[in-house]
Order: C-alpha cells, then sequence, then structure tokens
C-alpha cells in the first residue's frame, strides 16, 4: 500500500511541563500532512480554497501507543481510507523509527462557500485522482 509520508521533527513548543508530545499536537501534524500533500500531489485546489472551496475537517481521532519527545524524528504517514460523494476519510499512522506511536483518522467534507452558507460540493478532480494513488 502507497503512503504519503510528512517527517516532522518534534520541538520544544509541542510538548508539555513533563517534557512529553502534548496530545493535540498530532492531530496538528494530521493537517500539516494534508496540507503538504496538497502542496505537491493537488497544487490547483489550494487555488480553489480562495475561490470558495472548503475542505471542511468534520471528524478527527487520534490513538495513542507510546509517548514522543522533544527531537524525536516522526513519520506521519497518510493513505486515503475512503472518498464517497463529497467526503473523504484520512487514515494517519505516525512512525518514530520502526515503532507505531499512534494512529489517526481524518473525515473531510468538501463544501462550497457562497457568502455565508457551506454546500456539499464534489471532490475536486485532481484531488480525487491524486489521493487514488494512496488507497487501501
Amino acid at each position: 500500500m502507497k503512503v504519503f509520508e510528512y517527517r516532522h521533527i518534534v520541538g520544544f513548543s509541542e510538548t508539555n511541563l513533563v517534557g512529553n508530545v502534548y496530545f493535540t499536537n498530532h492531530l496538528s501534524w494530521q493537517g500539516r500532512c494534508r496540507e503538504m500533500f496538497l502542496r505537491q500531489h493537488a497544487p490547483d485546489v489550494l487555488e480553489e480554497l480562495s475561490r470558495g472551496l472548503s475542505l471542511a475537517t468534520v471528524n478527527c481521532s487520534c490513538d495513542y501507543f507510546a509517548e514522543l519527545w522533544a527531537f524525536d524524528e516522526v513519520v506521519v504517514r497518510m493513505r486515503l481510507a475512503e472518498m464517497l460523494q463529497n467526503r473523504i476519510r484520512l487514515g494517519f499512522e505516525y512512525w518514530r523509527g520502526q515503532e507505531l506511536v499512534a494512529r489517526g483518522e481524518q473525515q473531510i467534507a468538501c463544501m462550497k462557500r457562497d457568502g455565508k452558507k457551506l454546500s456539499p460540493t464534489s471532490v475536486p478532480q485532481s484531488l480525487r485522482e491524486a489521493l487514488s494513488a494512496y488507497a487501501e
């Protein structure tokens, strides 16, 4: 199975008083991984965001198996779990070397903004094609 990888080095600002990574940072890294995927594989979608497209995160989760610390190198691996109508479900794994330290998921709804109103819209074709290469 092909996965998109985002590499991250943990900084002090991502840790708590105990010194381990604060749990919400894993969710932030999901967003960063998703952004880097768009930048590399569907840059036209970034332009569409300025023209009313919205990629709204409607659900996200993360299960934690091990602690991370400052200066740990984390590889976030993203794959397409499901794509239906205007919804995309992405799976994430967080690896420190050979150790799986967390697993997460994110569901995104493709929406079109018209003033203050959001309406469902189909997944942009370039994004659909780019993600299909990373399907389970």
